[in-house]
């Protein structure tokens, strides 16, 4: 008896370490982001309004997990789930989506790179993005009008495969690819994107390219620009709603920057397209450039300025009845001064100024878009936003 006794106290103490050493493996950590502001918006409906917005600061408020085990020879197991929150009234963000920014699992590789499937960000995300001055400072007051070329992440992809390599001498890339789901075309609402970036020195270069078939669908939470819970479409701004019978939309994106000292400098520039329009532009393609200019100047460690310039042109297209459409050209300037009060507080007074001209997708006059904020009531508006920001 007592030997019987003394193997089951050895087997519980080896069981016991055992589960020790895994968790030690593995773990998962909560994360939120919680940026709070007022807002002032010129020529709304013909007037002006003011209102509190926590969804088009610098960081979309959110909280999420993320997680990793430890499976051995160099090789873990990842997971993240992230949801937008609108702090004025609780509800999920991304069109009601609950799991919004980000829900995916995969494997992960020191030496291989990563492997994961989910909802996720596109290439436009981990390449170019990070270094365009939307990117860099975030706030509608610095996305490109429209956000046309998603470089504010305003569209994720659902049901996409991705790989992310490792970085070689500060050279990465990495590709996507959605699956459609469609029962019977295995084409239809799939699409891709590649890219890859490079950091050495002062000097980041990102690029990326991607593309969509049937982008717009009836199906709430498919398709790319109507793949959030409410199905509501990316192409709802008079800016491009005209072009929503896009058979396919492609999009390139290329970005740079060069830090000196205190200065950081930003370019990039952008090509959308939105092919074989359907009705009465009889399969035609609608094009948009956009090109920008941006400066960081940190004044110390608690305080930084920025500002940025960007013009988007549109090229016009024609109906069969002989006139044209989307002709239209955006200019928009913005500034930001943000001053830390700690490693994860801060408070930050961003302005935003934007002019249109020419004519829209919808064959009426161009009107000023700041993105996500809707169409102005005129073709120009001022946007202020004073903000709080904590992370956790």
């Amino acid at each position: 008896m007592k030997l019987k006794m003394k193997r089951t106290l050895a087997l519980c103490a080896s069981l016991g370490a055992m589960s020790t050493v895994a968790h030690a493996q593995s773990s998962v950590t909560l994360y939120g982001i919680l940026d709070e502001g007022v807002m002032y918006q010129s020529n709304v409906n013909g007037g002006k309004r003011v209102f509190m917005d926590s969804l088009g600061g610098i960081n979309g408020s959110r909280w999420g997990m993320t997680g990793t085990e430890d499976l051995g020879g160099g090789l873990k197991g990842i997971f993240t789930l992230e949801s937008g929150i609108n702090l004025n009234n609780g509800n999920f963000a991304q069109g009601g989506t609950p799991f919004g920014r980000q829900a995916f699992i995969g494997l992960k590789s020191d030496r291989l790179g990563s492997l994961t499937l989910g909802r996720q960000y596109d290439m436009i995300f981990y390449f170019p993005e990070p270094i365009t001055v939307a990117g860099m400072v975030g706030s509608v007051m610095f996305a490109h009008p429209g956000d046309l070329d998603n470089t504010a992440n305003s569209v994720r992809v659902n049901n996409a495969v991705r790989y992310m390599s490792p970085s070689y001498a500060g050279l990465s890339f990495g590709a996507e690819y959605s699956v459609g789901g469609v029962a019977g075309n295995t084409t239809a609402n799939s699409g891709y994107s590649i890219g890859a970036g490079y950091q050495g020195g002062g000097l980041s270069l990102g690029a990326a390219f991607e593309y969509f078939k049937n982008p717009t669908s009836v199906t709430a939470g498919s398709g790319f620009f109507t793949n959030n819970a409410n199905g509501a479409s990316q192409l709802s701004q008079s800016l491009n709603k005209g072009y929503a019978t896009a058979s396919a939309y492609q999009l390139a994106v290329v970005s740079a920057s060069y830090t000196i000292g205190p200065v950081t400098l930003v370019a990039s520039g952008s090509n959308i397209q939105y092919a074989n329009l359907g009705g009465v532009l009889a399969g035609q393609t609608a094009r948009f450039n956009n090109g920008e200019l941006g400066a960081r100047y940190a004044y110390s460690p608690f305080l930084f300025f920025f500002v940025g310039y960007d013009y988007l042109i549109g090229k016009g297209v024609s109906t069969t009845s002989g006139s044209t459409i989307g002709n239209q050209h955006y200019h928009q300037v913005a500034f930001l001064s943000d001053y830390f009060l700690s490693k994860r507080t801060d408070v930050y007074l961003a302005l935003g100024w934007q002019k249109a001209s020419g004519t829209s997708s919808t064959g009426a006059p161009a009107v000023a878009d700041f993105t996500n904020q809707g169409d102005s009531s005129n073709n120009h508006q001022f946007v202020v936003r004073a903000d709080l920001r904590h992370r956790f």
